[in-house]
């Protein structure tokens, strides 16, 4: 710690010290003489507030809560002590004395000085010969430093003091610094501004920049924008001052970059089992995160064509980012093939008067159908994959052959079923009924006709027996039954002919 040396000027009756400028100061309380025996506390002040106090054998306790709150101590003997002095600490300090029942204030008026002579001050008093008043007036001659901008001086007499007064103070650039003005990572096609700062007193006004090992010349600003850089913009930057190329400063740019191809990446006719090579490139300064969709629903990875399906047709969209970056492309796909019957089935309707017909195809593009009968109700499913169903209805009076034809630009496809005529269902019992199968339905017709032709043999068996009594009555002989008995035989037989008969629908 430098200690400082105080003057006591009579003229003033205030005791003023000089100290030097950036070292620690000493500001004596009652110029130094000793405390009173019966000292109670003791404060330092200045004008704009309390620095510190101090009870009678305690600590000091700092006040302040300005520029003096970590500079200010007391010394054993009640001394201020202010750490790190500068121009701005120019200005009276009063030691407040409480001792018994007395109140004592020393006021001690403090200089700084940069060195030993750093200001002269010089005083001229001038006497009116006539009225034998007197006029003083005094110079200071300064030597100012960087650090002394934005200082105050005042000058007065003992208990008046003119407003304070700044000088300008100026010195040369000692240090220059570049800045990047950017809202986040630099990307291609971004604008970056460069800002060059300098701490010389009136500032520079003109700078040069390098920007990739050419010098550009700024006037009148101290910034400098370079436009919709690319990769090849990353590199070494650097500001300097004109006058002094030696006083720079530089900053490492990056750009970043990306970039992405797909192939294919339009429109894709391709025929159903064949394959497509699907080909993504990328580039980029960082790491990417790479999205699949398709038809605006969300893939699990890329995907792969080895043996193309109709459900394979759609528009792909592959989505790369980086950071701030984003590239898209996308392509559609078309799965094209000759329709195809994959089912022809029959069934009988809920009302059991009419038959459902269904075809079934695969092909794309969607086939269109075509029937070689007549019917109603005809739908058509949703065409989803490449798959459709067509649905007709029927009411068939006698068997027949339909044949159900499915087509589009690419060929066409044909399929036959056999349907035969609808007939009343033998009913097992009164909760189930009999299977509705042609097939079934055939049993019960061959079932039926069996009965028949055992009626009707019986009625040629029973034509014969009668012919032959006929022959017997010529003859004489006796003829075993009556002809009563005869003819209600006859009777049943017709009768079970028409029941049979009546079973059979065609």
């Amino acid at each position: 710690m430098t200690m400082c040396f105080y003057i006591s000027l009579s003229v003033s009756a205030m005791d003023t010290v000089i100290g030097l400028y950036g070292e620690t100061v000493e500001v004596p309380c009652n110029n130094g003489a000793p405390k009173p025996k019966d000292l109670f506390i003791t404060k330092w002040k200045y004008d704009n507030g309390d620095l510190l106090t101090q009870l009678k054998d305690q600590d000091a306790s700092v006040i302040a809560t300005n520029q003096y709150k970590d500079r200010v101590s007391m010394a054993e003997n009640s001394s201020l002590l202010i750490a790190a002095a500068s121009l701005k600490d120019e200005k009276i300090f009063t030691c407040m004395v409480v001792a018994g029942a007395d109140i004592s204030e020393y006021p001690v008026k403090l200089l700084i000085h940069s060195g030993y002579i750093r200001a002269i001050l010089h005083s001229k008093v001038k006497v009116d010969e006539v009225t034998g008043l007197t006029t003083t007036s005094s110079t200071l001659q300064y030597t100012a430093e960087k650090g002394d901008t934005d200082a105050l001086f005042t000058c007065g007499t003992l208990n008046a003091l003119s407003s304070p007064v700044s000088f300008t103070v100026t010195y040369p650039t000692e240090r220059v610094s570049l800045h990047v003005i950017s809202k986040g990572p630099l990307m291609e096609g971004d604008n970056v501004t460069l800002k060059c700062k300098a701490d010389g007193n009136p500032l520079p006004t003109s700078f040069n920049f390098h920007i990739q090992r050419k010098v550009v010349k700024v006037e009148n600003s101290d910034s400098y924008t370079v436009t919709d850089v690319t990769r090849d913009s990353t590199g070494e930057y650097k500001c300097s001052i004109i006058d002094n190329a030696k006083m720079e400063d530089s900053k490492n740019i990056t750009i970043n970059y990306l970039d992405m191809s797909l192939s294919p990446s339009e429109k894709v006719m391709k025929s159903a089992g064949e394959s497509l090579a699907l080909n993504l490139q990328t580039d980029a300064s960082g790491e990417l995160r790479v999205s699949w969709t398709k038809d605006n629903g969300k893939l699990d990875k890329m995907p792969k064509f080895d043996k193309l399906t109709y459900s394979d047709s759609g528009k792909y969209e592959v989505v790369v980012t980086m950071g701030a970056l984003i590239k898209k492309a996308s392509f559609e796909l078309v799965v094209e093939g000759i329709p195809v019957i994959r089912r022809l089935a029959k069934q009988r309707g809920e009302d059991g008067q009419h038959k459902v017909l269904t075809c079934e195809a695969e092909g794309s593009p969607k086939p269109t159908v075509a029937w070689s009968v007549n019917g109603t109700s005809a739908d058509e499913s949703p065409y989803v994959n490449g798959k459709i169903s067509y649905k007709l209805t029927i009411v068939p009076t006698v068997n027949l052959t339909v044949v159900c034809t499915v087509s589009n630009e690419l060929g066409q496809d044909t399929r036959a079923i056999n349907v035969s005529t609808l007939f009343e269902e033998v009913r097992m019992d009164k909760q189930g009924s009999s299977d509705d199968s042609d097939t079934t339905k055939l049993v019960v017709g061959v079932i039926v006709g069996l009965l028949l032709a055992t009626v009707v043999v019986g009625l040629a068996y029973w034509l014969y027996m009668k012919k032959s009594k006929q022959g017997s009555w010529k003859t004489g002989e006796k003829e075993d039954g009556s002809t009563e008995e005869s003819k209600k035989l006859e009777e049943k037989i017709e009768e079970k002919l028409e029941e049979n008969s009546q079973k059979v629908e065609v």
